[in-house]
């Protein structure tokens, strides 16, 4: 990371700071149990609770210091993706309507983080099982969809559509509406350790469908035309997402960082490269646009695609309307981290 000045950052001063203050006070519910964040919480706290534009650029300005990301090759631009939180229909018992089952994790999946030993992968954790005295990589999707009796002890809740499914595990939080209207909020619990395989992609490979084709609604269609085909679509991801149910009061899909994350004010991260929890600034475009999307948001969440030191996944919100935005953003954007001052990178990712 470089640093950088507060005039370096594109829309700073244009920005609705404000908007984004809720999502701090979310942040700093678990950052100020930090040596290097209690004090500057503890000042955040003092603000009103509905500060105005002008009071939080004035804290941000006095109490941190803006740190320009960096590609290793010293380029600071970087992918910029989009999330949203999806609707589905489901229904707690299986029906010839909703007949595909949503799990939560499997009692024989074990979960192994290696932070106690090598501090520097505190952001890895492996997924297994144990065959006799040995650690071997925990099933596959295609697997698991050959072994469904591990899985029937698990079953949450029972979907209406499979692509649906599929797509609110890439999402990795939804709701599902049941059959007398209400709605629960469901969020992510784990996963099977497997990379996550884009199937637009491989309908791509495939020849089944153009790259201009391959959004969630064209792979949708694909699906409905090709219903025999529909495993070897979907087992072409090999990762697995499990789920559990969330309580009613949720205010919103529980990030990584474990608070509800903020529409439009909050993205997932790599924290191998930025702080989890941090200020940060995005400066990227609407999709398929060259209009500015500047604004300060929190690096509240993570995702299995996420990688990189300048590397963003923003969060949309709820339903159709900012799944279509999600669905359409793929754009180039840099990434300033917003440190307190005197923390160094290094020491904000707890690397010395």
């Amino acid at each position: 990371m470089s640093m950088s000045t507060w005039t370096q950052l594109p829309g700073w001063a244009e920005d609705d700071l404000a908007a984004a203050w809720p999502a701090f006070r979310e942040s700093c519910g678990t950052l100020s149990r930090r040596n290097d964040w209690k004090a500057v919480c503890a000042l955040g706290a003092r603000l009103p609770a509905s500060p105005s534009t002008n009071q939080v650029k004035a804290f941000f300005e006095q109490h941190f210091t803006p740190w320009r990301s960096l590609n290793a090759d010293g380029t600071d631009t970087g992918l910029v993706t989009g999330y949203y939180e999806p609707l589905i229909k489901g229904s707690r018992v299986r029906s010839a309507q909703s007949r595909w089952p949503i799990h939560a994790p499997p009692e024989d999946m074990l979960t192994i983080d290696l932070a106690s030993v090598y501090p520097e992968l505190k952001s890895l954790r492996l997924r297994g099982r144990l065959v006799g005295n040995k650690v071997v990589p925990y099933w596959t999707r295609a697997e698991l969809d050959q072994r469904q009796e591990l899985l029937a002890p698990r079953i949450l809740l029972w979907a209406d559509d499979p692509i649906d499914l599929f797509f609110l595990q890439v999402q990795g939080s939804g709701r599902v509406e049941l059959p007398d209207g209400s709605r629960l909020r469901i969020g992510y619990a784990d996963q099977n350790g497997h990379p996550y395989q884009s199937i637009g992609r491989w309908l791509v490979s495939q020849g089944e469908l153009t790259l201009d084709k391959a959004s969630m609604e064209g792979i949708r269609q694909w699906a409905r035309d090709n219903p025999a085909r529909l495993g070897e679509l979907l087992n072409s991801n090999p990762s697995y997402v499990f789920f559990r149910e969330l309580p009613a009061s949720t205010s919103g899909p529980i990030g990584a960082l474990g608070v509800p994350i903020t529409e439009e004010r909050s993205i997932a991260i790599d924290p191998a490269y930025i702080p989890l929890g941090a200020p940060v600034f995005l400066a990227t475009t609407w999709p398929y646009s060259n209009r500015t999307l500047s604004r300060l948001v929190l690096a509240q969440d993570t995702g299995s695609a996420i990688k990189g030191p300048v590397r963003a996944d923003y969060f949309w919100g709820f339903g159709a309307q900012a799944g279509t935005q999600a669905g359409k953003m793929r754009q180039n954007g840099r990434i300033w981290v917003l440190l307190p001052n005197g923390v160094k990178p290094a020491n904000a990712l707890g690397k010395g």
